[in-house]
């Protein structure tokens, strides 16, 4: 008898409901068991596949060799970008250390570098959709080499930036100022893409390095925002509070670096330049 005949006699009240409901639940158990011993074979089929071929092509002698022959051209090329990073941190701890000796003071309070690993490297090609080359690579990706410089005030960020764009061997490629002009969420930094010139044992290379100039208080607030910027499953209403909480605190961050700025100006307008500026752990 088929299920829709039995439905038929349900509705006839000629079975009574308790029959009905049992034998439902026996019909879709039996359907579930079948359906399993039929799919089980399958799955068993395609997982051995699987591993044959992943022991066939991808373990293979001749795959490892392909590997080995096109990571070699990509670690040389990161090579050319983490030798520009040094070239640019050069560039920054000289002025660093000139301004503290004219000055006596550091406008530079950390600086951070990274290169791109590969993986985020082949995320962003497939992002913007390029070829996987690496002149393709080089010409359409500028952030691979990245250095960050954190300063003290918002002043010591153009006067560093002016300083590095002014050395005749430094080539700028684009600016960005987030700090005049900042993102919609609340970002602030000075962006510079340029291109540095690296001395290898035969020739020179022209390399691209992006630099991000941010204060103190930037740099704390991206970093924070960084760290919280993925965070799933949260409710809608709970991420429009997050996103106002977070301009809010990014507003504060820039009005901080204004009044800091503002105090170190009346400083350095009326005390002179011999005269020492006490800690305020040394007035207590």
């Amino acid at each position: 008898m088929q299920l829709h005949d039995i439905l038929l006699l349900r509705t006839s009240e000629i079975l009574p409901a308790s029959y009905i409901h049992n034998f439902g639940i026996m019909y879709a158990v039996l359907i579930k068991e079948r359906s399993t011993k039929i799919l089980r074979p399958i799955e068993k089929l395609i997982e051995k596949r699987k591993e044959e071929f992943i022991r066939n092509n991808l373990m293979s002698d001749e795959f490892i060799d392909f590997i080995q022959q096109n990571k070699k051209p990509m670690d040389k090329l990161l090579s050319y970008y983490a030798c520009a990073i040094m070239e640019v941190e050069t560039k920054f701890r000289v002025l660093d250390h000139q301004y503290s000796l004219e000055y006596d003071r550091n406008p530079i309070e950390d600086i951070k570098s990274r290169v791109k690993s590969w993986e985020s490297l082949i995320k962003k090609v497939r992002r913007k959709e390029i070829p996987l080359t690496l002149s393709s690579i080089e010409e359409n990706i500028h952030d691979i080499a990245g250095v960050r410089v954190v300063c003290s005030f918002p002043d010591d960020i153009y006067m560093l930036a002016d300083c590095l764009l002014n050395q005749d061997d430094i080539t700028l490629i684009e600016k960005k100022d987030y700090i005049k002009n900042p993102k919609p969420g609340g970002y602030r930094s000075l962006h510079l893409i340029i291109s540095v010139p690296i001395f290898l044992q035969d020739e020179k290379r022209m390399v691209t390095v992006e630099v991000q100039l941010r204060t103190i208080a930037m740099d704390f607030w991206a970093s924070l925002e960084h760290k919280i910027r993925y965070k799933k499953n949260i409710p809608e209403d709970k991420a429009l509070y997050l996103q106002n909480e977070m301009l809010e605190c990014a507003e504060i961050s820039a009005d901080l670096d204004r009044r800091m700025q503002n105090v170190r100006d009346v400083i350095s307008k009326n005390v002179p330049k011999e005269e020492k500026i006490p800690f305020l752990g040394e007035m207590i």
